[in-house]
């Protein structure tokens, strides 16, 4: 198994930084009844005003060739096309446990 963490910095006022955030959480909680081999997601929105980073996913999948499969996907395509114009850093890991 592999998991997919990644942590997004965004852009704007605390309250539009929000509204983004919320409307991500919400297309990526949807993806695991879509895409096959997305075993799991779990998703958080920052809640310490003290940090920088604003949302962070873990998604778990089978294989490291899956998460491939997983980015590809046009409903991860669509979700991730919310940030455009918000998002002003990303950080990844994928470890296979």
């Amino acid at each position: 198994m592999v998991k997919h963490i990644v942590t997004f910095k965004l852009e704007g006022t605390p309250e539009e930084r929000r509204k983004v955030a919320e409307a991500f959480k919400s297309a990526l909680m949807a993806l695991p009844s879509s895409i096959d081999v997305l075993e799991s997601m779990e998703v958080g929105i920052n809640e310490n005003p003290a940090e920088d980073w604003d949302v962070v996913l873990t998604a778990v999948v089978p294989t490291m060739a899956d998460v491939a499969v997983y980015a590809k996907h046009p409903d991860h395509v669509a979700a991730a096309a919310l940030l455009a114009g918000h998002k002003s850093a990303r950080a990844c890991v994928d470890y296979e446990f």
